[in-house]
């Protein structure tokens, strides 16, 4: 019931196993905001009326002697400081613990590398590791710049913005750029992370609804950064199984 605020507000559909904490926490913020709203709209109004130019021909330089107001604003402060430390560093805190990133064989391990104006998402093969990559091998028949010599590169894959990921498996991104600073914002997952050249940044979240969406670029990356769009495509879990073994390999076999 309280997430009604989010329907009405015109939020997103929630399509991640977390996603439901953080539509939570802006239904709360939500409210929040509108009580202060329909607070301080009826004090405006009473001001208003109160204090018009009919009923007060004379001003009053001596103002309000009362602290009231004061007190009010000072709570509410505590109170949006509160929702600060009480809710948003103990969910980041959890989401920057790396002791909660999953392992395990169901899970889907992949980089996501920006650059102006795409997403490149670079698969684990079907030995579910991710092979080694380097700036240097970056060309444009390697965009990922996978090191060949690396016995977990050969059956390594890339998916063109497209990110094609299975229902209720954890899926594992490390998420970097080629360039300039993006930002892979994955809104139905209630997922986002900057893509910073020179750093591999992990996030993670687990699929809860099957359907596809689009990926935008949350930071702004140049002239061409409203084209940045991509899709994440959310299948079942044997569909995806069959989409991934069909995939052809970044190196061609010798």
């Amino acid at each position: 019931m309280i997430e009604w605020i989010n329907d009405i507000s015109g939020m997103h559909e929630v399509a991640s196993r977390h996603g439901d904490v953080g539509n939570h926490m802006l239904a709360l913020i939500h409210w929040f905001m509108a009580i202060l709203f329909v607070g301080w709209t009826s004090f405006l109004i009473v001001v208003l009326f109160k204090f018009n130019r009919k009923k007060n021909p004379k001003a009053n330089y001596s103002g309000i002697t009362s602290h009231f107001s004061t007190h009010v604003e000072v709570g509410v402060v505590i109170v949006e400081v509160v929702l600060l430390l009480g809710f948003a560093f103990p969910l980041w805190a959890k989401r920057a613990d790396a002791k909660e990133r999953p392992t395990g064989d169901e899970v889907v391990n992949l980089r996501a590398v920006g650059e102006q104006y795409r997403w490149t998402f670079h698969y684990a093969g079907q030995d579910k590791l991710v092979g080694m990559t380097s700036h240097e091998r970056l060309s444009g028949s390697n965009p990922v710049g996978l090191v060949e010599e690396d016995p977990n590169a050969p059956d390594d894959f890339v998916s063109v913005n497209e990110l094609v990921i299975p229902k209720g498996r954890p899926v594992v991104i490390q998420v970097t750029s080629k360039d300039v600073i993006h930002g892979l914002a994955i809104t139905p997952m209630f997922i986002q992370q900057d893509a910073i050249p020179g750093s591999e940044i992990p996030m993670w979240f687990v699929p809860e609804k099957e359907g596809e969406w689009n990926i935008v670029c949350a930071q702004l990356c140049g002239a061409g950064h409203a084209q940045m769009v991509a899709y994440v495509k959310v299948v079942s879990s044997e569909e995806f199984d069959e989409w991934y073994a069909a995939q052809n390999p970044l190196i061609p076999k010798s």
